[in-house]
């Protein structure tokens, strides 16, 4: 029998020990004891030095920065295995859809051009996830599902600028595009020199918020242009400009890779009857009202930063 003080019952569980440990003789589990005893001590003086890195993340002062894994990804990983072993082929795109089923033609044309280099993401607004299976490729695909959203409400909540970082380039497309004409790689390859004067096209710092398509560091700005409570990103596509220079240069329309826009109006069919009148009013409705409010919101943030420098624009507005 070994005869232990009774102080150290509170810092050690002595039937781990007794059970781990029991074939060897007294005197082993003597030397194992003070062993642990001395590990526990230099811990100890480690846990008192207190971490606090105000240049981490915020909220995560208290992590050493080696620990630190501030931007994700997409990729699919499996649950066994080595994980440098999970991604074999790193693509180069994202292309996100937000889709009904009754549109399964339009998105499944889309998909059987893309190659290994496109990640494909659905976000279904019908709640409608499982008969997606009949596809192929849908199996492959990642699916997020909150029904009656519009695709601006999933942009913003699923495609932050840290999770997407690996990816050269996001499509954010409607359901309703017909690509019969449309090569998903060529529309990514930009040409310096071809937009000089902001008066000709193809390249006029606008295009139709339908359909685009966002370098990495384009679209770190958008997410943060785009208004949490105002989904339907109407006046959106107006303010893209403010987040690149020049925009008549790094914006434009790829009409060599033009698609057809089919006018579904899935979205309309979202909406609700009130008071006698058909569903897509009321969303019609807030569309107009969202862009009136976008407009406003950033007249207001252009005059209060300006106003904050020392200038003062009395005509400012966001158009």
């Amino acid at each position: 029998m070994v005869n232990l003080p009774s102080s150290i019952f509170s810092s050690v569980d002595l039937t781990h020990i007794e059970d781990k440990y029991s074939s060897l003789p007294n005197q082993a589990l003597l030397d194992v004891w003070s062993s642990i005893k001395g590990h526990k001590g230099t811990s100890y003086k480690f846990n008192n030095a207190k971490i606090w890195v105000p240049t981490n993340p915020r909220g995560a002062e208290r992590l050493p920065p080696g620990i630190i894994v501030g931007e994700s990804d997409l990729y699919i990983r499996r649950m066994w295995s080595f994980p440098s072993k999970d991604v074999i082929n790193k693509p180069r795109y994202l292309f996100t859809f937000t889709v009904g089923y009754d549109q399964k033609e339009n998105i499944d044309a889309a998909v059987r051009k893309l190659t290994g280099n496109f990640t494909v993401m659905l976000f279904h607004y019908d709640g409608r996830v499982s008969e997606w299976e009949e596809f192929e490729w849908s199996k492959r695909a990642i699916h997020v599902s909150a029904r009656k959203q519009a695709k601006w409400w999933y942009a913003k909540r699923f495609l932050h600028p840290d999770i997407v970082v690996p990816y050269d380039y996001i499509f954010i497309w409607d359901e309703d595009l017909g690509v019969q004409n449309f090569d998903p790689e060529e529309s990514t390859e930009e040409r310096p020199g071809w937009c000089t004067d902001p008066r000709l096209p193809p390249c006029a710092a606008f295009v139709e918020i339908m359909a685009p398509v966002f370098s990495r560091d384009a679209w770190r700005c958008v997410w943060h242009l785009i208004q949490n409570d105002l989904v339907h990103g109407w006046g959106l596509d107006f303010a893209l400009r403010m987040c690149v220079e020049p925009a008549h240069e790094k914006i434009g329309v790829v009409d060599s890779q033009w698609i057809v826009h089919q006018t579904v109006p899935s979205l309309g069919n979202q909406g609700e009857a009130v008071e006698g009148r058909a569903p897509w009013e009321g969303v019609r409705e807030r569309c107009r009202n969202e862009w009136a409010m976008f407009h406003d919101r950033l007249a207001i943030a252009e005059r209060r930063h300006y106003a904050g420098l020392g200038f003062y624009q009395p005509n400012a507005t966001a158009s």
